[in-house]
């Protein structure tokens, strides 16, 4: 039961620290000025996407046993390709930083839009990584639940018989 618990407490560690990666990705990719931009557009979608997983994740709405199970695998696929598309936002912005720039139309200054680009990239790395972990513990959650809830059954069983 206590490993249960340091499980939860880190679950919901790295949900909270996805949601300030994500938040200052917004608010990073905000002062690149590029809101005229499509590309752009779907930057700052994918960081709210990030967020509002991650939200869902701390507040245990799509992680509690009683959660239906095409609930838990909506949430459990939107977060893994929203980590996808960050590893590889941050793999752009690291090998390609001009090229990105470009594409996003930023009305800064080239070599400014390269330092916060470079941030968003960094940014995007911690949140690729931590997205992996939350799915993991996640997925050690659930089943620790399933677990519990076959010993119950189990138990009760025992009990008719």
């Amino acid at each position: 039961m206590a490993g249960k618990s340091h499980t939860h407490k880190a679950f919901l560690l790295c949900n909270y620290v996805l949601l300030g990666a994500a938040s200052s990705c917004i608010f990073l990719t905000l002062s690149l000025r590029l809101l005229p931009s499509p590309c752009g557009l779907l930057l700052l979608f994918l960081h709210a996407l990030t967020a509002v997983f991650s939200a869902a994740g701390c507040s245990g709405s799509f992680t509690a046993p009683a959660t239906p199970a095409q609930w838990h695998n909506a949430h459990t696929a939107g977060a893994a390709l929203t980590a996808i598309f960050q590893g590889a936002v941050a793999l752009l912005a690291f090998t390609r930083t001009s090229d990105f720039l470009a594409e996003l139309q930023s009305y800064v200054r080239d070599e400014d839009g390269a330092v916060i680009l470079k941030m968003v990239g960094g940014l995007g790395t911690a949140i690729f990584v931590l997205e992996w972990a939350a799915l993991a513990l996640a997925f050690s959650l659930r089943l620790d639940d399933e677990d519990d809830d076959d010993l119950h059954a189990k138990n009760w069983q025992s009990y008719n018989v």
